[in-house]
């Protein structure tokens, strides 16, 4: 897959090309200091992948991604700014990796990049298998949002999640904002090897378990670090057994 890297600083494009030099499918076939000679290169090269900064003199990347004609390529943005993460994704970005760039997180970016592409190619991928690659993992950063705050968050330090109709409130630091989004649909965002559907009402994330004591009915009581405490049913204790015993 031919890439174009656009960047105004020289150190961080030439960081960036050590970094992607690793992975054998992607091709740095050029870069560029401004969305000027983006252009020229976009032109001439055809890149289907992007890997774009946000802050650059004159015409910033967004203003360069919301201004190209479809078909436009993939693009993970590169930034030192993590408050353009929601812009970022309202232009449909594949990822957004913060500076310095982290070796893991682009890897995962680059893995994000192939999934898509391979089911963009087989029309014939069933739901569960699409399903799956659209899975977040641990070290993922989702974009949160509620009214006019907004957060860029790690999913591992999402600890609990709680339906309230046809909203979720997602439980994170100090923070637990109320999203127009069904539990069921977060739920198939969220890898099971993380979250553990703990009632009707409730997903918890099993990396902030703090300890757990029987309750009623053979059910289990589990409590969070944090200090939430989440019920579990007779059935749902009996699976979580299954699930985390040895």
């Amino acid at each position: 897959m031919k890439a174009l890297i656009i960047d105004d600083e020289r150190l961080a494009r030439n960081e960036l090309k050590r970094l992607v030099s690793v992975f054998a499918d992607v091709d740095v076939v050029g870069e560029a200091a401004n969305s000027k000679q983006a252009r020229e290169q976009l032109a001439a090269l055809q890149p289907e992948l992007l890997f774009l900064d946000v802050q650059m003199p004159g015409e910033t990347g967004m203003d360069l991604l919301a201004s190209l004609e479809p078909p436009v390529p993939h693009v993970i943005f590169t930034t030192a700014y993590d408050e353009f993460a929601v812009k970022a994704f309202e232009l449909n970005a594949l990822d957004y990796l913060l500076k310095p760039v982290d070796p893991a997180r682009l890897a995962t970016a680059i893995e994000r990049l192939r999934q898509k592409v391979a089911g963009s190619a087989d029309g014939a991928t069933s739901a569960p298998e699409s399903a799956a690659r659209d899975r977040l993992a641990a070290d993922d950063k989702v974009f949160v949002r509620e009214g006019d705050r907004c957060w860029f968050v790690e999913v591992k330090s999402i600890r609990l999640l709680e339906s309230e109709g046809n909203y979720t409130r997602v439980h994170f630091d100090g923070a637990q904002p109320q999203l127009f989004r069904s539990l069921n649909a977060m739920e198939e965002r969220l890898d099971p090897k993380y979250f553990f559907r703990a009632n009707r009402r409730q997903i918890i994330n099993l990396a902030w378990i703090d300890k757990i004591e029987p309750w009623f009915s053979g059910g289990l009581l589990v409590h969070l670090k944090g200090g939430s405490q989440i019920e579990l049913s007779r059935r749902q204790a009996q699976e979580f057994r299954e699930k985390m015993s040895l």
